[in-house]
């Protein structure tokens, strides 16, 4: 019995080492998902900006982001990531509950999310930080991270976005230096 009080004693250690690495690697990646919203948000408002578009950068990410991995997964495999996605962001931001994933993977319902939590409006730049919207992003990229791997969501990435800098390590020829 004595070996059975030890081994308890060592799997409960082992969990909270387990669950203090899963914190770390959550936010490196919720870190590295963010940055990667970002670049891909500022790049749109810029892009929207010189041509004049009303349409709000996070809902044109979204939109490229739907119609890519529809293509990719379908449309039953983005429906599938997506409301995973929208479960993850309620969790962040219970107001994003307001916001229905149609049948296509279209967003409805956004004139019902008021501008403070940045999910109808986006700021005066075109990118609203910390938006529902920007959060639901941030999670299916995450996701993409998750199941797809770093080389691989960035390659579907820059098909949407061949000119953005999706990494900090873009070469000229669109290779990692």
């Amino acid at each position: 019995m004595e070996w059975l009080h030890g081994s308890q004693r060592s799997l409960r250690q082992l969990l909270r080492i387990s669950a203090r690495n899963y914190e770390r690697l959550n936010m490196t990646t919720d870190a590295k998902m963010r940055d990667l919203a970002d670049r891909l948000l500022a790049y749109e408002a810029n892009l929207g900006k010189a041509l004049g578009s009303p349409e709000p950068a996070m809902l044109v990410v979204y939109e490229k982001l739907r119609r890519s991995l529809c293509e990719f997964a379908g449309v039953a495999g983005f429906l599938s990531l997506a409301s995973r996605a929208m479960t993850l962001a309620k969790a962040e931001e219970p107001r994003v509950g307001e916001v229905q994933i149609s049948g296509d993977g279209s967003l409805h319902g956004l004139g019902k999310m008021e501008h403070p939590t940045g999910l109808a409006k986006d700021g005066a730049d075109g990118c609203a930080g910390g938006g529902g919207v920007e959060i639901l992003i941030i999670h299916i990229l995450g996701l993409l991270l998750i199941f797809l791997g770093e080389s691989l969501t960035l390659s579907l990435l820059r098909v949407q976005w061949p000119g953005a800098a999706l990494d900090d390590s873009n070469s000229e020829n669109g290779r990692k230096a």
